[in-house]
């Protein structure tokens, strides 16, 4: 897993810190652009994954557009050089300001999920004598089968727009003069391993697209968002995400009109694996059934299990000898700090490594200053001298 010199390399630095591991990384990109590649589909990276400056300027290097959900995703995106015509904004409560910054930068589209959103540019773009570009996020209600945390395409869920509202829509684009409608727009999940799962997203497009082709209406554009789940138990595993598999199902299952253009927005599988949070046992404590490692890494550097119950696996990196349960924990004064509980590791003291595995997406983004603690730093293996 890590060689003797990066363990060398960690025991300099200060601990909590996030490792990425850059060829990894850069293979995984290419395995997308290729993959992608064959069929002529657009890809944006969902900058809500992580938003560290070193891989957002490698992933704009590998041609990929950038997804954004917040004003200073769209601002971030472009001072590092992603093109505006490249730049998606979603969102299901874009600010005005955010709004604003956006038809300044003349971005690619805003993918709209509400009447009133559309009546808001429209009138924000008047103002500037300006045309914004915008896709419809539509609620397909398909059940992506994943954590209700992060399942957005059902009616229950606070995204998109519904098909009741369609009429009303294509009567409301009619009248607006300031927003020029250049397709549709889904997302339904997050961490989706069942590709049967996007293959009914795919039916459900050609049922919606149906409906626009009925009342003329021509989309340049679908974007199917992304999703796509990574393999968390086994980190190591270089097949999984396939990459394959998953256009493949698309250009098998989802009727494009001629002239159309498929977009996906991918992040967590683009950059999931890249990244480990490397920690050090302060403590090991006595429980009752097992044993407490106490790390130095919290809630704080990686929020997913708290929130989510996420599973990450956990490696002790230095030790060697022996195998024991521990409840591995961090320092914040929170029950829910829990990295994981009974985790197999060999026999752990104070002063071990661990390694808390495939947290590059939604690990660093998510780190606050709960308590006080200080921000972890990033380190790189393409650094290791």
């Amino acid at each position: 897993m890590y060689s003797s010199d990066e363990i060398s390399y960690f025991n300099t630095i200060k601990t909590p810190f996030y490792y990425y591991k850059m060829e990894y990384f850069k293979n995984n990109l290419e395995k997308i652009k290729n993959a992608a590649g064959k069929y002529g589909y657009v890809v944006h990276y969902a900058m809500k994954a992580n938003a560290n400056d070193k891989l957002l300027g490698i992933i704009k290097d590998f041609g990929f557009g950038a997804d954004c959900v917040s004003g200073n995703e769209v601002q971030k995106a472009i001072d590092l050089g992603f093109k505006p015509k490249e730049i998606a904004f979603a969102g299901v409560g874009k600010s005005d300001f955010e709004i604003n910054l956006a038809l300044d930068n003349d971005i690619f589209s805003f993918n709209c999920e509400s009447i009133q959103e559309l009546e808001i540019i429209d009138e924000f773009a008047a103002k500037k004598g300006k045309i914004a570009q915008i896709a419809l996020r539509i609620n397909p209600n398909v059940n992506a089968n994943t954590h209700h945390y992060i399942t957005t395409g059902l009616e229950e869920n606070k995204f998109g727009i519904n098909r009741w509202e369609f009429d009303k829509i294509i009567e409301l684009l009619k009248s607006k003069k300031n927003i020029h409608l250049i397709g549709i727009h889904f997302h339904i999940g997050s961490q989706i391993t069942d590709l049967d799962v996007f293959k009914n997203l795919c039916i459900r497009v050609n049922e919606i697209q149906k409906y626009f082709t009925e009342n003329h209406i021509l989309l340049e554009h679908i974007n199917v968002g992304g999703g796509l789940g990574v393999d968390y138990e086994h980190p190591d595993k270089d097949d999984f995400p396939d990459f394959e598999a998953f256009f493949r199902l698309f250009d098998r299952f989802l009727e494009l009109r001629s002239g159309q253009k498929l977009h996906f927005e991918i992040g967590r599988a683009m950059v999931a694996q890249a990244g480990d949070l490397i920690t050090r046992v302060l403590f090991v404590k006595n429980g009752i059934n097992t044993n407490f490692a106490i790390v130095d890494a919290g809630m704080t550097e990686l929020i997913r299990p708290a929130l989510y119950q996420a599973y990450h696996k956990i490696e002790n990196i230095t030790s060697k000898e022996g195998i024991d349960f521990y409840d591995v924990v961090g320092p914040i004064c929170e029950s829910s700090d829990t990295f994981g509980k009974t985790v197999q590791m060999t026999e752990t003291k104070r002063g071990d490594l661990i390694a808390i595995r495939t947290i590059g997406a939604y690990g660093e983004v998510m780190a606050s200053r709960y308590n006080l603690r200080d921000l972890a730093k990033s380190y790189y293996s393409d650094e290791i001298e």
